[in-house]
């Protein structure tokens, strides 16, 4: 029986629609069938045939071409090698911790309202590029320290690296130094439990 109203087919295109729709079971079978559909349409078509650039006969005729030129080889990029093994230990280089002992003093004992530019100007021939950066933003009025209270003594050391302990009269703290071609340069600090 044809449909013979435009509400009539609507309805029935509403109701073919919304089917899938009506319960979690629906949506479910719609999924699969409609997968189940797609891949059998996608084996029965034929492969795409591969693309070929064809020329034109009668240009080539006409043209000489030149064989192609050799590929050129490129040198691949460097590789750094990093060593598997830690650096040897190495005996504290007294030079170092006499910088440790410089840069001590020169960071805890510093007069009250001291300005930071000028606190950090007295660290800088001790101290890394890199580390007077970070030093650049601490306010010397938040260093607990006054003094220090003993000489440096080296935790580790390598021949380009040491850490050393310092005694200050707020705790003691562990200082990192690194040789540049400037000499050793403190490259940070930690407090000390």
């Amino acid at each position: 029986m044809p449909i013979r109203t435009h509400r009539g087919r609507a309805a029935v295109y509403r109701r073919l629609w919304g089917w899938p729709l009506r319960s979690p079971k629906h949506l479910v079978t719609a999924v699969i069938v409609l997968a189940a559909v797609a891949t059998v349409v996608g084996f029965l078509l034929p492969e795409p045939p591969p693309t070929r650039n064809y020329r034109d006969q009668s240009q080539s005729a006409e043209q000489h071409q030149a064989a192609p030129a050799p590929p050129t080889r490129t040198p691949a990029p460097p590789t750094f090698s990093v060593p598997d093994t830690p650096p040897p230990p190495a005996p504290a280089d007294p030079a170092g911790l006499k910088v440790v002992e410089a840069w001590g003093k020169k960071w805890a004992t510093h007069p009250p309202g001291t300005a930071s530019a000028q606190w950090v100007e007295g660290l800088r021939p001790y101290t890394t590029d890199e580390f007077i950066t970070e030093m650049a933003s601490v306010d010397p009025a938040n260093v607990p320290s006054t003094a220090i209270t003993g000489p440096p003594q080296p935790l580790s050391s390598t021949a380009n690296a040491m850490s050393a302990r310092l005694s200050t009269d707020a705790g003691d703290i562990e200082v990192d130094l690194m040789r540049t071609p400037q000499g050793w340069r403190v490259s940070g600090y930690n407090k000390v439990s």
